[in-house]
């Protein structure tokens, strides 16, 4: 009997918002409950493995793709941890798919490549803004539309910074679509553009701190899809002082990222008792 073609699709699974079979998220493959709001969202998804072993006890929730997930709890406060993979499409997927499940804080716990001689390897920068070179924001807003961390999120990692003595430093950061030659890095073949010409120096002089991959993306996606975000990065490279190595970049960056977590539900409660929804510093003090 010669071929029919297609046969038509079976149950009421949705092109437009897809699910596994299970009625998961598709890429995450988790649903409602399943994780708590406030995670951890490192590019590598071994790192997520790295994370539950700092934490008073973790489980993997899921491994799918590049997206590794887990929850467990630090210093008795709930925490979760979904790794994104590299770069702002994949991103985009975990975030979209977290927010859907009920997400509602994330913080970015990356590598970075530092473009200021003075920022050391190992150390940890925080962003308070990023430029966005990333190649998927432009979908939904024009570039002259701001990308910036959420303002709690952004002081609860400094205060994690600095509780733990952890060297830091403060600054925009360059969110690049591009690890080669979008960062000024030469290419197989010597392909070169005129356009990548300077590129570092003229960041260095708007006072960029470094480049990476996924922050424009998360501060812009995250606020869009009624969460909020922050980021804490640390220095694996130098391109001031072309440099390489790790120095203890992910061990800390981790540290301050889970602490920044316990801090922000210590400033909730805050904001609870004084009938507050927006921590101030002066809330502390009462």
């Amino acid at each position: 009997m010669a071929d029919q073609g297609p046969k038509p699709a079976t149950g009421n699974r949705r092109a437009d918002t897809p699910t596994d079979e299970a009625g998961a998220q598709y890429h995450l493959h988790l649903s409602a409950g399943q994780i708590p709001p406030t995670i951890l969202m490192p590019g590598d998804p071994f790192r997520v493995e790295k994370m539950c072993q700092t934490w008073d006890d973790g489980r993997e929730l899921a491994f799918h793709r590049e997206f590794r997930s887990a929850r467990g709890t630090y210093k008795g406060v709930e925490i979760g941890a979904i790794s994104s993979g590299v770069g702002s499409p994949s991103l985009e997927i975990a975030t979209q798919e977290f927010a859907v499940i009920g997400g509602e804080t994330i913080i970015r716990v990356g590598t970075c490549g530092a473009m200021r001689a003075e920022i050391e390897l190992g150390d940890l920068i925080i962003p308070v803004a990023a430029v966005r070179r990333d190649g998927t924001t432009d979908r939904y807003l024009p570039p002259e539309h701001p990308a910036f961390a959420d303002p709690e999120v952004y002081l609860a990692l400094v205060e994690a910074c600095e509780r733990l003595g952890l060297r830091y430093h403060l600054g925009i950061v360059a969110s690049i679509g591009s690890f080669y030659l979008g960062q000024e890095r030469p290419v197989h073949g010597g392909f070169w553009q005129s356009s990548a010409d300077g590129m570092i120096e003229d960041l260095r002089k708007a006072g960029v701190a470094c480049f990476e991959m996924e922050c424009s993306a998360l501060f812009l996606l995250s606020r869009l899809f009624g969460m909020r975000s922050g980021a804490i990065l640390g220095a694996v490279a130098n391109r001031a002082t072309n440099r390489f190595g790790d120095f203890g970049a992910e061990e800390n960056s981790i540290r301050a990222a889970n602490e920044a977590v316990l801090i922000l539900d210590e400033w909730r409660r805050v904001k609870a008792a004084a009938g507050r929804t927006t921590f101030y510093p002066s809330l502390l003090a009462k």
